[in-house]
C-alpha cells in the first residue's frame, strides 16, 4: 500500500525557526588532522614505540619542537599579514606543505586542547571535554583550567602523556614555559615527562627551547606563550593591544627558527583560535537573567560559545527541547548522546568520561555567546570569546621551519 507523502515543517509554519542539525557542525578532524594527532605522529617518527603517523603529511625528523601560541587561530593569522610577516611567509609551510590548517577539537578552549596535545588523545578519551564540567563523583562544577575544585589528577586523567612515552623510549624530552605553570595539576596530567625549565621572557624560553632541542640525538621539546590569547579575552582580536602580541610572537617564532639545531623540525601552533563578540542583547543571552533557559537546569557548564547544560534529574529531555527551540538556530544543541554519536568529542568517550559531559551541549554557529552575569562575571565580561567548531575559533596553524 502507498504511504502517505511527508510533509515539509516549514511548508506548515513558514515562520517557524528550524534549528540547526547536529550533524551539520563541522567535526575536528580526529586522527588525521587534529591537535591530538601532532605528537603521536612527531614522536612516531623518532622511533617511539605504539604511536602512529596520524599526521599523514609530516615528515619525520630527529628534533622536533612544538611552539605553542595560545589563542592564536589560523584565520587571525591570515587577516594580519602586516603584523606578522615571518608568520605570514610561513603559511605555505603548514600541515607538511600543504598550507592547510589543522582542528582543534571540541570545545577548542585551552585545557581540553593542552590535553588533546599532550596526551595525544581527543577530548571523549583524555576526559577534559569543556572549560567546567561537572564531576559525576561530587555533582560540582569543576574547573580544568584552574582545577579548582581539587580532583585527584591521575584519576582525573590516568593515561601516559606522549612526553612520558617519549622520555621512556630514549627521547630527550622538554618543556619549556613560565615557571607558574610547573606544578599545575592541568601541566601533571597533560604535558609531564622529561623535565620541565621555566622561564619569565618569551627571548628567554625561545632561547632554551633551542637548547634542549640541540640537547639529544632525539627530542622533543614543547614551548608555550599565553599573552595573544590574553590580550584577546580583554580587548578582542581586532585591538591594538593585542596587534601587539601578535608582532611580539611574529618576532619569537622568527628567533626560534634562527636557532634550530642541525636535523631539526619547529612547528608552529595554537590550542584555539577566537572571535569579538558585540556587547548587546542579541549577541550576549545572559543565562541568569533568562527564565526558559534555566528551567530544569540544575548547573552551567563549559563556556559562551560551548555550553555544557546538566538538567536536574528527570528534565533533560525538556531542557534539550526548551534550549533548542530558543537557541536552535544561532547554536548547534544536541543532547550528550546525540553529541557523542556525532563525533564531537572524537571517536570515542571513555566511560568515566560520558557523565561529565552536559545532558545537553549547546555549541555556537552564530556570533552569539551565552554568558552568566551573576556566575560568571569575569568571563561574561571578556570581549574576545572561543570554545565552537566554527572556522574562527577551530582552524589552527601547523607551521613549520626545518634546518
Amino acid at each position: 500500500m502507498a504511504q502517505p507523502a511527508q510533509t515539509d515543517r516549514s511548508e506548515l509554519w513558514p515562520d517557524e525557526p528550524v534549528p540547526l542539525a547536529v550533524g551539520t557542525a563541522p567535526l575536528p578532524e580526529y586522527g588525521s588532522g587534529s591537535l591530538a594527532d601532532l605528537l603521536p605522529t612527531l614522536a612516531a617518527g623518532q622511533g617511539v614505540p605504539g604511536l602512529g603517523q596520524a599526521i599523514p603529511e609530516l615528515t619525520p625528523a630527529d628534533r622536533n619542537c612544538v611552539f605553542l601560541i595560545d589563542g592564536l587561530g589560523w584565520e587571525q593569522i591570515k587577516a594580519h599579514p602586516d603584523d606578522a610577516p615571518y608568520l605570514t611567509s610561513l603559511l605555505g609551510t603548514s600541515r607538511g606543505g600543504t598550507g592547510r590548517p589543522i582542528t582543534a577539537g571540541f570545545p577548542a578552549t585551552t585545557a581540553t586542547s593542552l590535553a588533546s596535545v599532550g596526551t595525544g588523545l581527543p577530548p571523549g578519551a583524555h576526559g577534559l571535554p569543556g572549560y567546567t564540567v561537572r564531576n559525576p563523583e561530587t555533582g560540582e562544577l569543576m574547573n580544568q583550567l584552574r582545577w579548582r575544585p581539587w580532583s585527584p589528577p591521575q584519576v582525573w586523567q590516568p593515561y601516559p602523556t606522549v612526553f612520558q612515552l617519549a622520555d621512556r623510549a630514549g627521547v630527550h624530552t622538554a618543556q619549556v614555559s613560565s615557571p607558574a605553570f610547573e606544578q599545575t595539576p592541568l601541566t601533571k596530567v597533560a604535558l609531564s615527562g622529561g623535565t620541565f625549565h621555566g622561564r619569565l621572557t618569551g627571548e628567554e624560553r625561545m632561547d632554551l627551547a633551542a637548547e634542549q632541542l640541540a640537547a639529544g640525538d632525539r627530542s622533543l621539546v614543547y614551548t608555550y606563550y599565553s599573552e595573544v590569547d590574553g590580550k584577546g579575552h580583554r580587548f578582542g582580536i581586532d585591538s591594538d593591544a593585542w596587534r601587539g602580541q601578535l608582532m611580539y610572537v611574529d618576532r619569537l617564532v622568527e628567533r626560534l627558527a634562527e636557532q634550530l639545531p642541525p636535523r631539526a623540525a619547529l612547528y608552529v601552533t595554537a590550542d584555539h583560535g577566537m572571535i569579538d563578540i558585540p556587547f548587546d542583547e542579541q549577541s550576549r543571552i545572559d543565562f541568569d537573567e533568562d527564565w526558559e533557559l534555566r528551567a530544569g537546569v540544575a548547573l552551567l557548564g563549559g563556556e559562551g560559545r560551548a555550553r555544557h547544560v546538566y538538567a536536574v534529574p528527570g528534565a533533560a529531555s525538556d531542557v534539550l527541547t526548551v534550549w533548542r527551540e530558543v537557541l536552535g538556530e544561532q547554536f548547534w544543541v544536541a543532547s550528550r548522546d546525540e553529541a557523542i554519536a556525532a563525533g564531537w568529542f572524537g571517536p570515542r568517550v571513555d566511560d568515566r568520561v560520558y557523565a561529565r559531559i552536559g545532558d545537553v551541549v549547546a555549541a555556537a554557529h552564530d556570533d552569539v555567546v551565552i554568558t552568566a552575569s551573576v556566575n560568571e562575571p569575569n568571563e561574561s565580561a571578556m570581549v574576545g570569546m572561543h570554545g565552537s567548531m566554527t572556522p574562527a575559533e577551530q582552524l589552527v596553524p601547523l607551521l613549520e621551519v626545518r634546518s
